[in-house]
């Protein structure tokens, strides 16, 4: 059921973003009088296919790992006098670029309508509350302490965990200081801290920027209740039940399932006696948790169990919802960050600040596709305003064989007057091939070693 979940999920996501940004292409090419002679999402030998009354062919291919629309175009085939108008490589340099440049900038339009959607429709947000500093971090040098709430970073406010990960995601092998305000907003106490960064440096394979600062979430009381259990995990394996609460470990007490986390995840491999409350009785079920190597190359125990549902306090929780207009800012400012985190993350991957590991393929985007869609509307909407921007500003790069490339070479036709030479197209096509098709290559074999 979840595989079917993860394709269903992965094919949505593919087959929306794709065919926004080929309609970019499209619409554009149209109002320009380019005539279109296939419009297709997906790759190889159509699947489903009609002719529209346009004459445009209409396709959806077998391989969904992308689209194209097939213009007219002398450059690709004889093109009769009558039509010759109406081919993309006579139409007037300026027009080229209106129709390449669609594309990734619909992509960027859509994500804003996301951003817009969500802000318009409502969504309810963790206060950023700080739980835990852990000792020696920037975070405690800074001198933030537990029970406070982050308001601003760098300037900027931040209202949930995510916006404080994506401002400090923001800073990553940066130099100069980080500046914070936190306090109480309630009682209008608030107070600025301060670190230097020097450089700071994150593994984002094996943590995120919040845990690297040195700060971990507030959570409420968690009852160590058992509200799943995995088929042909230890816990199914040695009697566990939903509903069984664990009182002690070892004959020590446990009160959080936090707590019982930790203890079993530091326990990999060795026999631990589980006192259970089932019923008002209290039972002991020996478990031995199996291993688990995350991708930094430890090891963890688990025992295939999870938490019962539980609530967050109101008092912890916050309502972003605003109207058409505000929400419409907002949608820009988030579209606006987002585009320049990206390109501040491509930049520092190629002076070596983040690593290669980072790259990620079909296979981490269906699972990512997949987990959003099981959390729900918000999440799904949220990743899908995520990966159209991705998706844009990777289009725009200055690298032939995407819409970026074409456009170098439109823009030095633009100021030279004349064409671009087929002998410098064909080497920089070359180029692009082998610089795309390694990217592709390090993405997937980082997906698998994910596996």
């Amino acid at each position: 059921m979840d595989l079917i979940q993860t394709l269903l999920a992965t094919l949505v996501t593919l087959g929306i973003l794709v065919t926004i940004h080929e309609w970019g292409h499209f619409w554009v090419a149209r109002r320009c009088g380019v005539k279109v002679l296939r419009f297709s999402v997906g790759f190889g030998k159509p699947i489903w296919m009609r002719v529209g009354r346009d004459g445009t062919e209409y396709a959806v291919a077998s391989i969904p790992l992308g689209g194209y629309v097939r213009m007219l175009d002398e450059r690709e085939g004889d093109v009769p006098d009558e039509l010759r108008q109406q081919a993309f490589n006579n139409k007037p340099v300026m027009q080229r670029i209106a129709i390449v440049a669609a594309g990734p900038l619909v992509n960027l339009i859509f994500a804003l309508l996301a951003y817009w959607f969500l802000f318009v429709w409502g969504v309810t947000v963790v206060k950023p509350t700080i739980g835990v500093v852990e000792p020696a971090s920037l975070a405690e040098q800074a001198g933030l302490q537990p029970e406070l709430v982050l308001t601003e970073i760098d300037g900027r406010e931040v209202r949930s965990w995510e916006e404080v990960n994506l401002a400090l995601a923001a800073r990553i092998g940066d130099e100069g200081v980080l500046e914070l305000r936190a306090g109480q907003p309630d009682s209008g106490w608030l107070k600025n801290y301060s670190v230097p960064l020097q450089g700071w440096r994150v593994d984002l394979e094996s943590e995120s920027p919040l845990r690297a600062f040195g700060l971990q979430p507030w959570q409420p009381l968690i009852e160590p209740v058992i509200g799943q259990i995995t088929p042909d995990g230890a816990a199914q394996a040695s009697g566990l039940r939903v509903g069984d609460k664990v009182v002690a470990v070892d004959g020590a007490p446990i009160a959080d399932w936090m707590d019982l986390v930790g203890v079993i995840q530091a326990s990999a491999g060795s026999a631990l006696n589980f006192t259970i409350l089932r019923d008002s009785s209290e039972l002991v079920f020996a478990i031995t948790p199996r291993s688990r190597e995350l991708s930094e190359g430890s090891v963890v125990g688990f025992i295939g169990a999870g938490v019962q549902p539980y609530t967050w306090p109101q008092e912890h929780l916050v309502d972003l919802q605003q109207g058409p207009v505000e929400a419409l800012v907002s949608g820009f400012n988030k579209t606006v960050q987002m585009v320049s985190l990206t390109l501040d993350s491509i930049r520092k991957m190629i002076v070596g600040v983040i690593s290669l590991n980072n790259l990620s393929g079909p296979i981490t985007i269906a699972k990512v596709a997949g987990a959003s869609a099981a959390s729900g509307l918000e999440s799904f909407i949220s990743f899908l305003a995520y990966l159209s921007i991705s998706l844009g500003v990777l289009n725009l790069l200055p690298i032939p064989m995407l819409d970026g490339g074409h456009l170098v070479y439109y823009f030095v036709e633009l100021v030279r007057g004349k064409p671009v030479s087929e002998r410098v197209q064909a080497f920089g096509l070359r180029v692009g091939m082998a610089l795309l098709f390694s990217l592709m290559a390090l993405a997937m074999i980082n997906d698998i070693a994910r596996l």
